[in-house]
């Protein structure tokens, strides 16, 4: 049972940091690179479609991670886990103060409703989330080598 939960929590988890990666690395900087105002509706989409499922997948993993823990407490790879953990709620953390505000206005944005600011706002969204992509990279890392 353990080494189940142990592998879903790994596959779950890894194929979120390669969504968040690909977004971070690929996807927002192809969008930026649309002339004048084109990756807006992209982005907005992005942030309605991907703003509605990460939510459980973020706390999904955590959960994942925290049944882990608890079912492996006391043995080798326990420390691990629990730093997995301890990386995904901080990145819970940092998503909830700072890039879902901006998610939640970037998710009303068209040509005709965006504000002046938006491609600076979208800008320190992509910061953060460089940011929360290696918070979650290392979770991964911590849970892999936990396994």
């Amino acid at each position: 049972m353990l080494d189940v939960l142990a592998v879903v929590t790994v596959v779950v988890v890894g194929v979120m940091v390669g969504v968040e990666f690909a977004v971070a690395v690929f996807v927002n900087p192809i969008l930026d690179r649309i002339p004048g105002d084109g990756g807006l509706g992209a982005r907005s989409d992005g942030a309605r479609v991907l703003g509605g499922v990460m939510p459980v997948w973020y706390i999904g993993s955590v959960v994942l991670g925290a049944v882990w823990a608890v079912l492996a407490w006391g043995r080798t790879g326990a420390p691990f886990v629990v730093a997995g953990v301890a990386l995904l709620l901080l990145s819970v953390v940092l998503s909830l103060l700072v890039l879902v505000p901006i998610n939640a206005r970037a998710k009303t944005w068209s040509a005709e409703s965006a504000p002046a600011d938006w491609k600076q706002q979208a800008r320190r969204w992509d910061r953060f989330h460089y940011l929360r992509v290696g918070v979650i990279v290392l979770a991964f890392a911590s849970l892999a080598i936990a396994r």
